[in-house]
């Protein structure tokens, strides 16, 4: 297929970013917005691109995204929802941390807690609060995957199971607009069912960016968590649900009104 010079540009930004924004690129590439609306198009037929409102993001299909490219997605967003988390969560609490750039969000804005004891399956995570003597960071065993530093498998699992914590953090690869909440890799999706069925408070963490994503393994569906925290949620199916399940939506960045 023929990608011009400019094109080919995009699908490197767009790899090398996780997403790109249409109006971003048109100041790249001083074209107008509609210039690369028509570019975006183009790559989102061919199955280089797919399409989000505002942009695009680098394909996932049936792959995960490179967890750097990963980090770079709606890195502010993740931060705000981090931070909004933390808030619930209190000093001298126990709580799982799972796997996900989200989640580690989290993990960052609790530095300043007290008391915390911390179980996690996120190398990342326990590497970074581990130097806090405030911290109890106890980490799981079993297959420490290489892209990303997540643990994962029945030892696990199992590992996990034997405790009784009193908040949740997790996230998702994807979020179906019918609430279902999934992922890549069946086996860190059994850790995250083992932590939700184990946590007495499931926090729910995940930028908008995942609404526009698909995944081919369920985790579990929204109604079972107890707090969602968005940077923004515009899918009326999804605040139904939420609305019905007695699930708190938490929204860090509301669009200002028209």
């Amino acid at each position: 297929m023929y990608l011009s010079p400019r094109q080919s540009e995009i699908i490197q930004l767009a790899k090398d970013n996780g997403r790109v924004l249409v109006d971003d690129l048109a100041a790249h590439f001083q074209v107008t917005p509609q210039t690369i609306r028509k570019d975006l198009n183009d790559l989102c037929d061919q199955r280089l691109l797919s399409r989000i409102h505002g942009g695009a993001l680098f394909p996932s299909g049936i792959e995960n995204l490179e967890y750097e490219a990963r980090r770079k997605i709606a890195a502010d967003e993740k931060d705000a929802i981090g931070q909004a988390a933390a808030r619930i969560i209190p000093d001298n609490a126990s709580l799982f941390v799972n796997i996900g750039t989200t989640t580690e969000a989290v993990g960052k804005a609790l530095l300043d807690h007290k008391g915390l004891m911390v179980i996690t399956n996120n190398i990342n995570v326990a590497n970074r609060m581990r130097v806090y003597p405030d911290m109890e960071v106890v980490i799981a065993g079993g297959v420490v995957r290489g892209s990303d530093g997540g643990i994962v498998g029945e030892a696990a699992v199992d590992f996990i199971r034997q405790f009784k914590v009193d908040y949740a953090v997790i996230g998702a690869s994807a979020i179906d607009h019918d609430g279902a909440l999934l992922d890549f890799d069946f086996r860190e999706v059994k850790v995250a069912q083992a932590i939700i069925a184990n946590a007495r408070h499931v926090i729910l963490v995940s930028d908008r960016t995942k609404f526009e994503r698909t995944a081919p393994v369920r985790i579990a569906h929204l109604s079972q968590m107890d707090t969602f925290i968005t940077d923004h949620c515009d899918i009326p199916s999804i605040r139904k649900i939420c609305a019905e399940s007695d699930v708190q939506l938490v929204e860090t960045k509301k669009p200002a009104p028209l």
